[in-house]
């Protein structure tokens, strides 16, 4: 369930309370008329559904009481309550399956802005790998993959396409490409230091590596695989089960494929820079593509429940 706090004006609180009442999967109403202060108005308070959620928001979102107010959503994490039991059961779908696109659109946007924090994060997970990659670890390789943060602009990406948001689109981009820019750049260098100090060699690197070389040999697994994670990332993060996102991030070759392409070119081996570049560029595209495919399929799915969402009237149960 979902937990609903609004502040609305006066002249939009008859509408907003019909909106409600009309929707399927909604339960404890409560009104506190003239109790709001910044902004002046009317409290409105209720519990609804999460697959009924997104349907409800955006009626509320057409009163344009986001604008002229505010609308406050949080999850219920434990409810004993007999009417929550039985407006969950009224509710089309199952809470899993549902998708909240307002919900989905701010985290994209929170994990797909470029800050010093997320160039830290890819710095940071890219010399990692630069280290396993170097030491044929797979070990470091999987930890620099749950390091990485790089599945959020991806996802903002994908949101973006779906949701037709030109600025999402955009921001999430110069967070994906400046980002992988300044980590390899940054772990070119660190590569140099580390030649340097005699830690890496080109030996190394040129050396059978059998638990790493695959990051700058691409094959149609790669594809595959990229795939299926961005099914499963999108999945995970518009059921909330954000959980799953550490198993996406540590079986796509995006962050190690970077590393290894900066440590190449440290040495001028541009084979293997070039055939981690194509590894990178391969992920990204499955992940972006499966991942915009999710979003329609859902989107889809929660159409074909169109007109499910409303009460017939006289039906409206005392809330």
């Amino acid at each position: 369930m979902l937990h609903l706090r609004m502040i609305v004006p006066p002249d939009r609180t008859q509408a907003a309370v019909k909106a409600i009442e009309s929707t399927v999967g909604t339960t404890h109403l409560v009104v506190l008329p003239g109790a709001a202060r910044e902004p002046a108005g009317d409290v409105v308070m209720c519990d609804v559904a999460r697959e009924a959620g997104d349907e409800l928001l955006k009626e509320l979102r057409e009163l344009r009481i986001d604008q002229d107010g505010s609308i406050a959503v949080e999850n219920i994490d434990f409810s004993l309550s007999a009417r929550a039991d039985t407006a969950e059961k009224e509710a089309p779908g199952e809470p899993a399956d549902a998708v909240l696109w307002e919900q989905l659109e701010g985290a994209t946007h929170e994990e797909s802005t470029l800050s010093i924090t997320y160039s830290a994060f890819m710095i940071l997970a890219t010399m990692i790998a630069a280290c396993g990659v170097v030491l044929d670890n797979a070990i470091l390789i999987v930890g620099a993959m749950a390091v990485g943060p790089e599945f959020g602009p991806l996802a903002g990406i994908c949101t973006a396409v779906v949701r037709r948001e030109p600025r999402l689109a955009a921001r999430s981009l110069i967070a994906l490409i400046v980002g992988f820019a300044v980590a390899i750049a940054a772990t070119t260098v660190f590569s140099l230091g580390m030649d340097a100090l005699d830690l890496f060699s080109e030996n190394r690197l040129d050396a059978d590596r059998p638990n790493t070389s695959f990051i700058w040999q691409p094959d149609p697994f790669s594809f595959v695989v990229a795939l299926l994670a961005g099914v499963a990332g999108m999945l995970s993060l518009t059921s909330a089960k954000s959980g799953a996102l550490v198993g996406v991030a540590i079986s796509v070759t995006t962050v190690p494929a970077g590393a290894n392409a900066a440590v190449a070119l440290s040495y001028g081996e541009f084979g293997q820079m070039w055939g981690s570049t194509e590894q990178l560029m391969l992920n990204l595209f499955g992940i972006v593509f499966a991942g915009v495919l999710t979003l329609y399929g859902q989107k889809l799915l929660w159409r074909t429940q169109r007109g499910r969402w409303r009460r017939a009237p006289g039906t409206r149960k005392d809330s």
